[in-house]
């Protein structure tokens, strides 16, 4: 579960640490989930990640949220618990564990109402949606972000946002291939293919934001486009 990225900001650690711990802590039991998992080493997002997301959620006011990737149900526990009581939240997740741990933080919680957690692989999922989400969250294999690009604009309103975790890859996006572990290398092709896409289409606007391990914030410009 451990994810070496998380150990690489790609601004200064100093400032890293300033976001925080200097920026308002989560209260009550999603607060105490958080700080668990930071020191238990579960990748959940970064709380600079978790402040933005707040503000984020606050000013959009979704409705209807799809997020790619569950792990534990932290960041679908905070949207849940963010957007308004008529709001609801779709997660996707493919590993029993991960399903497990989720199920355990929504009981927690109590958003086992405003949360429904479908089990399986995303490519087999996300083509048998069809409700219009207002806010797509996706933080999954990150290998697999440009290949679910296309359904995530197929089943994003003209007017929602599609936003991207994990981008920059500990801050080593931009370096030679031949420079990155053979490990990470087919990582490191498919996310630089993604953000080729969604920085030069036509028809999407794309902004980059170097919080946590980078985030992309996409909207599409028309109803319908093509990827």
């Amino acid at each position: 579960m451990q994810n070496e990225m998380m150990h690489r900001p790609v601004v200064k650690p100093e400032l890293v640490d300033y976001l925080r711990h200097e920026q308002k802590q989560l209260p009550g039991k999603l607060g105490e989930i958080e700080r668990q998992a930071y020191e238990d080493g579960v990748p959940i997002i970064p709380h600079e990640t978790v402040v933005f997301l707040q503000f984020l959620l606050r000013h959009l006011n979704p409705t209807n949220i799809l997020e790619i990737g569950t792990a534990i149900g932290f960041s679908s526990s905070l949207m849940a618990q963010t957007i308004t009581d008529n709001g609801h939240v779709t997660t996707i997740d493919r590993y029993d564990q991960m399903i497990q741990a989720a199920k355990i933080t929504y009981q927690k919680l109590g958003l086992e109402d405003k949360i429904t957690l479908l089990e399986g692989q995303a490519a087999d999922i996300l083509p048998t949606l069809t409700d219009p989400y207002d806010f797509i969250f996706m933080d999954s294999a990150k290998s697999k972000y440009l290949e679910f690009l296309p359904d995530c604009m197929r089943l994003l309103k003209q007017d929602g946002i599609l936003m991207v975790d994990d981008i920059f890859q500990g801050g080593t996006i931009l370096d030679p291939v031949e420079e990155i572990p053979r490990k990470n290398r087919g990582i490191h092709r498919k996310l630089n293919q993604f953000l080729e896409v969604i920085n030069h289409h036509p028809d999407l606007t794309t902004t980059l934001i170097p919080l946590g391990d980078g985030i992309a914030l996409i909207s599409k410009n028309k109803e319908t486009i093509e990827i």
